[in-house]
């Protein structure tokens, strides 16, 4: 089976998109490792599929596949590139757009410097519906990894993250603690694992494991975790400029039960056509 793909990246973070409206095409989770892979397949960190909408008043469905093959609820980074890609590729005109995903629906906006500005929403603190094993909703709660006891915050931006501030991210332990706290048995769908060193008040530098795909680059909705974890201890006043290995996003965030606001790049790559193994 042949299909067509673009390839796209926001700071770094890389997806394969694809339009499932004109061509009738999901991946199997076998399909979407061998994607995702980047020695046999095209190569990213998740595969974003443009589907029809379900939902009356929305423009779009929008899936993510991580690099494992399992499906997850949102992606920051690519909820940028998704509306550029539908603007590209023609399926609409409106420069503001609504999506549904797994978590809910998000509105996407089209800037005239090229930039995209996402409403993530409200950001999720009670524990069920994070999910996280934890009695309160404390904005800093131990964690036990390794034998060691670490501080970290637990937050939903759709998807789960668990962001710890550190001295230095260049040096924080992201390769041993990273897939650790991933699989923490506290975590019963995983979690993103945020590594956060405070530059100042409106500054921060991040680096986060992603669920299913390790260290990337950038992650959009670890950048909004990151900055709502901060500003909830007491550390950080909106807007946030997020410095990633991928280059900087600016989180906005009025506190208590007010979207967050995520404005970076999108950037497309390529567009091309490849052929999927038979035995997939």
């Amino acid at each position: 089976m042949r299909i067509r793909f673009t390839k796209m990246h926001g700071l770094g973070n890389d997806f394969v998109v694809l339009d499932a409206i004109n061509q009738a095409f999901v991946p199997t989770p076998a399909q979407a490792r061998w994607l995702a892979d980047r020695h046999f397949g095209v190569g990213c960190d998740q595969i974003l599929i443009v589907e029809k909408p379900g939902t009356p008043g929305v423009d779009f469905r929008y899936r993510i596949f991580n690099a494992d093959g399992g499906e997850v609820e949102q992606c920051g980074n690519g909820a940028r590139c998704f509306v550029r890609f539908v603007h590209e590729q023609g399926l609409t005109a409106a420069r503001e757009i609504r999506v549904e995903t797994r978590s809910g629906v998000i509105a996407l906006r089209l800037e005239a410097d090229g930039q995209v500005t996402v409403d993530m929403g409200a950001p999720i603190f009670a524990p069920a519906e994070i999910p996280f094993t934890s009695d309160t909703d404390a904005a800093v709660q131990p964690l036990e990894v390794d034998g060691t006891s670490v501080e970290i915050s637990a937050v939903s931006m759709g998807n789960p993250h668990a962001v710890q501030v550190v001295a230095d991210v260049d040096t924080a332990p992201v390769a041993a603690q990273g897939p650790r706290i991933e699989s923490h048995p506290r975590f019963p769908r995983r979690v993103n694992a945020g590594f956060m060193q405070v530059v100042d008040r409106h500054a921060i530098r991040l680096r986060v494991y992603e669920r299913g795909t390790g260290e990337t680059l950038a992650c959009g909705t670890g950048a909004c975790a990151a900055v709502v974890a901060g500003i909830r201890r007491g550390l950080l006043d909106s807007p946030v400029r997020v410095t990633t290995r991928g280059g900087d996003l600016s989180i906005a965030w009025a506190g208590s039960n007010e979207p967050v606001m995520m404005t970076g790049p999108a950037t497309t790559v390529f567009s091309a056509e490849i052929e999927l193994p038979n035995n997939l």
